[in-house]
């Protein structure tokens, strides 16, 4: 039975498990723990592009010592062949004696086969330990399997009367120092970076992880753009060689019209669209088939609001700004009010803290 330790222990290999978040896809963000007579004597998380996974890390450094321990994992060991092969295989020939999972894969190639191969082997299985945690932890793999699409975040950044920009589009500074530094570790935490081409045109963003460190993190930088209007000379073409970039357009794009794009390093991707709008439900299952599995949301009125009409918000970062803008200010979601946000029954707000002068508060699907 699941007893204080487990949870301890349980503790950390989530706490592993998230330095893999933003840098693991297409695979979850998996942390491993391997424990014998009380000391941890060995550790991992799934590395960048998904390999090596965190149990086999662990198991390697673990070494001997693995014989009769306990591994402690986020998510059921994988079962089946992919690119590497199953972890249950590693955890038995390692004799471990006892596996401790938080939640039960929902990949159907796994979906508690690992469990039952490792119980059929002899070794003891508890599952539920740091459940509610891990199903956070890997909302974006569950998501992905089970609705094809990955978990979405929506970020907004909105000035005390609930504006986002100066009158005309005009970009304004709203958020200090600290909750701009926490965008980019955001941004390092996601697969991908959404934005709308209008955006794009007015701000000419990045969209990139520039902590120092973690310039490596960046997300995939995604662009709507129906029209393939983005021009080779912004940042975000420019600096296509260095950082992926994926621009979805409509369906009547030429070759010709986007071979300056994809000269560029951009990768452009049709999907279908009415009125000069893009089909959202399409553009995220197209990053899906990619393997993203965590996608945060940041762009203007016109994107956040379709992405929230649409119900394809899982979670919502509002940062709050004490500075107003002014009745001219754009609002922060084209046709309608901000409460359509923070008073909408399909989210609820779980948490709220205090970055600088401005605050954050957090919300999550109910």
């Amino acid at each position: 039975m699941p007893d204080a330790d487990d949870h301890r222990f349980m503790s950390l290999a989530l706490a592993l498990g998230r330095r893999g978040l933003g840098n693991a896809w297409p695979n979850p963000a998996v942390g491993a723990v391997v424990v014998k007579d009380g000391i941890v004597v060995g550790r991992g998380w799934t590395q960048p592009g998904g390999r090596p996974h965190a149990e086999a890390q662990a198991l390697q450094r673990a070494g001997e010592a693995a014989r009769g321990a306990t591994i402690y994992a986020t998510l059921e060991p994988c079962s089946h062949h992919g690119k590497t092969p199953p972890c249950v295989d590693a955890i038995i020939a390692a004799g471990i004696a006892r596996v401790v999972s938080a939640i039960e894969d929902p990949n159907p190639k796994v979906a508690g086969q690992g469990h039952a191969r490792l119980r059929a082997q002899g070794i003891t299985v508890d599952v539920g330990v740091g459940a509610e945690e891990a199903s956070r932890a890997h909302a974006g793999h569950i998501r992905r399997v089970r609705d094809g699409r990955p978990h979405v975040t929506l970020k907004l950044a909105v000035s005390s009367d609930g504006k986002v920009a100066l009158a005309g589009r005009k970009p304004a500074r709203i958020t200090g120092a600290g909750a701009n530094t926490h965008v980019h570790l955001m941004r390092a935490m996601n697969d991908a970076v959404l934005t709308g081409i209008g955006t794009v045109l007015a701000d000419d963003p990045q969209l990139t992880c520039r902590l120092p460190g973690m310039e490596r993190r960046s997300p995939v930088r995604v662009v709507l753009d129906s029209a393939l209007r983005l021009p080779p000379g912004s940042r975000l073409a420019t600096g296509a060689a260095q950082t992926l970039v994926w621009v979805f357009a409509g369906e009547g794009i030429s070759a010709e019209t986007e071979r300056p794009l994809v000269d560029l390093g951009v990768e452009v991707l049709r999907v279908p669209g009415a009125a000069g709008r893009l089909d959202l439900g399409a553009v995220l299952r197209g990053v899906a088939a990619r393997g993203i599995t965590r996608l945060m949301v940041e762009a203007g009125p016109i994107v956040s609001a379709a992405f929230l009409a649409a119900d394809l918000v899982d979670e919502a970062a509002l940062f709050r700004s004490a500075v107003a803008i002014g009745a001219d200010g754009i609002d922060a979601l084209d046709g309608m009010p901000l409460s359509a946000l923070t008073l909408s029954p399909k989210l609820r707000l779980v948490e709220s803290e205090q970055i600088g002068a401005d605050t954050l508060e957090m919300f999550e699907r109910t």
